[in-house]
């Protein structure tokens, strides 16, 4: 353990060329902040800059936190999606909340958000569902996700029944597929440094607009 400690320890970070955070020319909105962070890492060649971690609690009051894909960004929220009647789908039916969290580790970026979060339209959630792949429809319409899988026989044979649903009939949805909309009430961005002076910025949604303020390291 000390041996795993000592390497731990040793791993660089926040090394090389890192973007700038200009404080002068902040926008009022993170949404506009949080685009241009996004697309930056796109032009980066960041693998996977969509990819972020869902966290939200149970009825038990127990966290839980998992990776999905960011599918959109517009004035409502962020928008994610999955099975209604998943583990993070029973969690959001329970406690509409949650938190995303993204890390861009070549840029020592990460960006915190926090809010409510409600399904979209049935006609937004349906137009999701059939913007995915055959493949990926096929295992959503099974309905089990997390639930216990007696062998990989068993997945390839529901898959391919599921498939063949989808082939006779290519507008079919799953009625439980849901697009969510995370309407958030306070988005932190933080720019990281190798000398740890990390520069942390919060905005908080406020009466009327919304509120920025730094944050010590």
């Amino acid at each position: 353990m000390s041996d795993l400690r000592e390497l731990l320890r040793g791993i660089e970070v926040f090394s090389g060329e890192l973007p700038e955070f200009d404080l002068t020319e902040l926008p009022a909105d993170p949404h506009e902040l949080f685009i241009d962070w996004l697309l930056g890492a796109v032009r980066e060649g960041i693998r996977e800059p969509h990819a972020m971690t869902l966290s939200t609690v149970d009825p038990e009051g127990d966290p839980d936190a998992r990776v999905l894909i960011l599918k959109n960004i517009s004035a409502e929220g962020w928008e994610f999606a999955s099975d209604g009647r998943s583990r993070k789908g029973r969690d959001l039916a329970g406690r509409p909340a949650a938190a995303l969290t993204f890390y861009w580790p070549e840029q020592a970026r990460q960006v915190r958000v926090r809010g409510a979060v409600a399904p979209a339209t049935a006609q937004d959630s349906a137009a999701d569902f059939l913007a995915r792949t055959a493949t990926a429809r096929a295992e959503a319409l099974l309905g089990r996700q997390s639930t216990p899988l007696g062998g990989f026989a068993e997945r390839e044979a529901a898959v391919r029944a599921t498939a063949a649903r989808i082939e006779d009939d290519p507008g079919l949805v799953s009625p439980d597929w849901t697009l969510y909309v995370l309407r958030p009430h306070r988005v932190e961005f933080w720019q990281g440094r190798e000398d740890r002076s990390h520069t942390r910025v919060a905005y908080t949604r406020g009466a009327g607009a919304w509120e920025r303020g730094l944050l010590w390291p």
